[in-house]
């Protein structure tokens, strides 16, 4: 399972109508509320902002809406899309500024699919995927001669949103590699001579 990393866009005609097409890391539901709110704010004058998400460890939260378009031809094909590319914790949002010209449901269901394809591919092209890494939390106190080497060694391993706080002693926390905690528990026992203990 993969999980987009940061923001990609594109843009297709079809019969003059036009569709801007935005892919949105996001890792929950009230998250894409607030995407889905600033994307209608941001384009009040679109015939449709339409949206479809896949979020959770296995991609087991799914959203869309055709957001006034006939139901099916919107929504629909574009979490298709997202199902068919096996990544989680993604949301995109198709805005479409009418062109004058009807499109018809078969019409509808290929723009809605290939606006949705079309800003994947700036994201495949644009290396903005990843591998989903389940990640753990981690929090430790340290005394302050064993701090420099304690840094040092939490270089070894793939740690993330670290934060300090200096009092008595140093209290270390932050986010780790799941199957990485393990080792990380081991090498702050040897190098305190057991005092540092993990939660």
């Amino acid at each position: 399972m993969r999980i987009l990393t940061k923001y990609f866009s594109s843009e297709l005609v079809v019969k003059n109508s036009r569709f801007i097409n935005e892919a949105f890391p996001c890792q929950s539901q009230a998250e894409a509320r607030d995407i889905l709110k600033a994307q209608k704010s941001k384009y009040q004058d679109a015939t449709h902002v339409v949206h479809a998400f896949v979020i959770g460890p296995s991609g087991g939260i799914l959203g869309m809406s055709d957001a006034g378009e006939p139901p099916g031809t919107a929504g629909r094909p574009m979490l298709d899309v997202l199902k068919g590319i096996n990544c989680t914790n993604i949301l995109v949002t198709v805005t479409r500024y009418f062109g004058g010209t009807l499109l018809g449901t078969g019409g509808l269901v290929k723009a809605y699919g290939d606006s949705c394809k079309s800003v994947l591919n700036e994201a495949e092209e644009g290396g903005g995927f990843e591998e989903l890494v389940l990640k753990s939390e981690f929090v430790f106190s340290a005394d302050y001669p064993v701090y420099e080497t304690v840094k040092h060694a939490l270089k070894d391993f793939h740690v993330s949103d670290i934060k300090e706080e200096f009092a008595e002693k140093i209290t270390i926390g932050g986010k780790i590699n799941a199957d990485e905690k393990a080792a990380l528990k081991e090498c702050l026992k040897n190098l305190s001579s057991g005092k540092i203990l993990l939660d």
